[in-house]
């Protein structure tokens, strides 16, 4: 099984435990390639090679434009933080998606509702990226699996698994906290300040994912 080019981390081998990790927003040509691509830049800066690890990242859109290219400005603000837009290839959010994912992260509320509305028990690995940022960040590191010992995905099961069950115990402080905010159409400006917002919440969910902090 190859993961379509533009979609995750490619080739993965079927001997290999995995731990999939999907982005989505609306189009999926905005929040979510850049989501998906600063994940993966990530990954790849801590662990060498993510997939060796077994952690595969995709995305998707609510109202995935199939098939179409990144926007111009996202490419251009992960090209701004050295992560790679080539390739990249939209589409549209399918059950089978959410069926394979082991973690759903989301745009806004909206999308995480439509995600759990899709059924196939996801509602305990769905949560905005915001979201699943703070309630990891309560979680204690030494609580989690030693990523060396127990593989990578061994530990992000079970931090999914802990920040699922602080969800009705650490609220949001406001409607607007859990939000990142869809700059389609806005000026370049605005994409590298929603570019910054998604890489600054992505940071601790990466570093509590394999147990490895950010290089300098």
């Amino acid at each position: 099984m190859i993961a379509p080019q533009g979609r995750g981390i490619a080739g993965p081998d079927l001997t290999v435990d995995t731990f999939r990790i999907l982005h989505v927003s609306t189009g999926n040509v905005c929040r979510s390639p850049i989501t998906e691509r600063l994940t993966r830049y990530a990954l790849t800066h801590r662990l060498g090679d993510p997939f060796a690890g077994g952690l595969v990242v995709e995305s998707a859109g609510t109202w995935g434009h199939e098939g179409a290219p990144m926007e111009a400005h996202a490419a251009t603000v992960l090209a701004d933080f050295g992560a790679d837009p080539d390739g990249f290839i939209g589409r549209e959010l399918l059950d089978e998606h959410v069926i394979r994912a082991d973690l759903v992260l989301t745009a806004t509320r909206d999308h995480r509702a439509q995600v759990i509305s899709m059924g196939h028990s996801a509602g305990l690995r769905t949560f905005t990226l915001k979201e699943f940022t703070r309630l990891v960040r309560a979680i204690d590191p030494a609580t989690l699996p030693d990523p060396v010992h127990g593989g990578v995905v061994g530990r992000a099961r079970a931090l999914v698994q802990a920040a699922a069950a602080l969800r009705g115990w650490l609220l949001a402080p406001n409607a607007e906290a859990d939000e990142v905010h869809d700059p389609y159409g806005a000026p370049i400006t605005f994409f590298r300040s929603i570019g910054d917002e998604i890489n600054q919440a992505l940071d601790p969910v990466v570093t509590a994912l394999t147990g490895v902090p950010t290089r300098t």
